[in-house]
C-alpha cells in the first residue's frame, strides 16, 4: 500500500502532464463574462470568466498584450483563446490567454474603435476640414426615414423656427444591409441640388440599429462632401463615426433643426432691439452735437468781429469814463490847492493891501519906490491905489519914521 501513496508535488505533475497530452485543451477558446479583472504592475492581467453555471480563472502575460485593442472591464462578454494548464505550486488550472476579443456587441465596439482610430490617423476628424453651418439657409436637405419620430421633428422644428426654409428629404434607408449606399447615396444626392446644409442622422436605437452611420463609406461620403452636414444620430449619449467626420454634431434631430435653421422670430426681435439702440444711439448723437453747435454759436458770437468792436467800444467807453472821472478827481484836487494858495497868496497880495488903503509908487521907469532916497525933489512917480493911478510930481521929501498907524503923532520931517 505503501507503494501507492505520492506526494502533491508528484499529484501536481502528473495532472499537468495529463493536460498537456490533451491537444484539445492547448488551443481553445472560451466565452464569458469578465470578473475580478486586476492589470498587475508586472503588465499581466489576471480575471475571471463566468457564465450562469461557472467559473474559470484567467491570466494574460505582459507579452501577449500587444494585440489587446481595448481596456478589460467588469461586465464585458468577451471571447478568449489560449491553453488550459495547471499551476503546480497551487494545484490549480486556469487559461493561459494569448488573445482577447469582445463578444456580441462587443465586437461591434471593437471594430468601432478599430475605424475610429483610422480614421483619425487619416485626418478626417481634424478641426481645419469642418466647414463653419450658414447663418441663415434658404434650402434644408435631410437624409434619414420617410417615417418615424425624427423627420417629423426636424420638419417641424424648421417650420416653427422659420417657415420660408425649404426642406428637402431625400427618403434613405438607415438600418439593415441596404443602409449604408441609400445614406451614401443620399449626400451625393442632396450635394447635386446644392442645398445649404444637410442633415444625416436617425433616431434612437441599439449599437446594431445605429451601424450603418459607423461604416467607413458613409464617413467617407460625409468627409467629401462639399456641403456643411449636420450629424444628427440617436440620442445624446450615441456617438457614432459619422459624429465624428460631420462638421458639426447635433445630440439629437430635433437640435439639429435648430442649430440648422435659424428662429425668424428671434430674429425680428433682435432687428427690433437693434433699430430702438439705433434710434436711441443717433438721438443722443444727435443732442449731444445739438449741445455742441449751440456752445459753437455762444463762441462764436463772442468771438465775432462785431462782438469784438462791441466790447472794445464797451471798454473804451469804460476807460473814458474812467479817465475823465480821473480828470475831475486831479482837477478837484488842483482847485482844492489852488484855493489853498489863493487864501494864502491873499495875506502877501499888494492888491489887498490897495484895497485896504495903502498906495504903490514907482517912479517913471516904473521903477518900485521903497525909499526917499530914491526920488529926488521934482521927479514925476506914479502912485497905485486901489481903483486907478496917480501921477505926482515930488515937491517935498522928508525922512523920518514910516507911519504908524497907532501913532497919535506924525512922522518927523527931514
Amino acid at each position: 500500500m505503501r507503494n501507492n501513496i505520492y506526494t502533491v508535488a508528484q499529484v501536481n505533475s502528473y495532472i499537468k502532464n495529463m493536460f498537456t497530452q490533451d491537444y484539445m485543451l492547448q488551443s481553445i477558446m472560451v466565452k464569458g463574462e469578465v470578473s475580478n479583472c486586476k492589470y498587475h504592475s508586472s503588465g499581466h492581467i489576471y480575471f475571471t470568466l463566468k457564465d450562469e453555471k461557472g467559473t474559470i480563472a484567467c491570466v494574460m502575460f505582459s507579452a501577449n498584450r500587444s494585440g489587446l485593442r481595448f481596456r478589460m472591464e467588469e461586465g464585458q462578454q468577451v471571447v478568449v483563446s489560449g491553453r488550459i494548464d495547471v499551476y503546480e505550486r497551487d494545484g490549480k488550472y486556469q487559461i493561459y490567454v494569448q488573445e482577447i476579443r469582445l463578444d456580441g456587441a462587443g465586437a461591434l465596439y471593437e471594430r468601432y474603435e478599430q475605424l475610429k482610430r483610422e480614421l483619425e490617423e487619416r485626418g478626417m476628424f481634424a478641426p481645419q476640414y469642418k466647414r463653419p453651418i450658414p447663418k441663415y439657409i434658404g434650402t434644408l436637405g435631410v437624409v434619414t426615414a420617410a417615417t418615424g419620430a425624427a423627420v417629423q421633428d426636424i420638419i417641424n422644428i424648421a417650420r416653427r423656427r422659420n417657415p420660408y426654409v425649404q426642406i428637402i428629404l431625400y427618403p434613405a434607408i438607415v438600418q439593415g444591409e441596404a443602409a449604408v449606399p441609400s445614406i451614401v447615396n443620399g449626400i451625393r444626392a442632396l450635394e447635386r441640388l446644392g442645398v445649404d446644409t444637410i442633415i444625416v442622422g436617425r433616431g434612437g436605437g441599439s449599437i446594431e440599429d445605429l451601424w450603418a452611420f459607423n461604416e467607413e463609406p458613409v464617413a467617407q461620403a460625409v468627409f467629401d462632401c462639399s456641403i456643411p452636414i449636420i450629424s444628427a444620430v440617436g440620442h445624446e449619449t450615441d456617438t457614432t463615426i459619422v459624429d465624428f467626420v460631420a462638421d458639426l454634431r447635433a445630440p439629437t434631430p430635433s437640435a439639429a433643426a435648430e442649430l440648422a435653421v435659424y428662429d425668424i422670430e428671434g430674429f425680428k426681435d433682435k432687428l427690433s432691439e437693434y433699430s430702438y439702440n439705433l434710434h436711441h444711439m443717433c438721438r443722443r448723437t444727435i443732442d449731444r452735437y445739438r449741445r455742441e453747435w449751440e456752445h459753437y454759436c455762444v463762441r462764436m458770437r463772442y468771438l465775432s468781429p462785431l462782438n469784438m468792436i462791441r466790447m472794445k467800444r464797451t471798454q473804451a467807453l469804460s476807460l473814458e469814463e474812467h479817465l475823465q472821472n480821473a480828470m475831475e478827481s486831479c482837477l478837484d484836487a488842483c482847485r482844492h490847492r489852488l484855493a489853498l494858495y489863493v487864501e494864502q497868496m491873499k495875506g502877501l497880495s499888494p492888491l489887498d493891501k490897495l484895497n485896504q488903503g495903502y498906495a504903490y509908487v514907482s517912479d517913471s521907469a516904473g521903477k518900485t519906490i521903497t525909499s526917499v532916497e530914491q526920488a529926488m525933489v521934482g521927479d514925476m512917480m506914479t502912485v497905485y491905489v486901489k481903483d486907478g493911478t496917480l501921477s505926482a510930481r515930488v515937491t517935498d521929501k522928508s525922512r523920518g519914521m514910516a507911519y504908524d498907524p497907532d501913532a497919535d503923532r506924525p512922522q518927523e520931517r527931514l
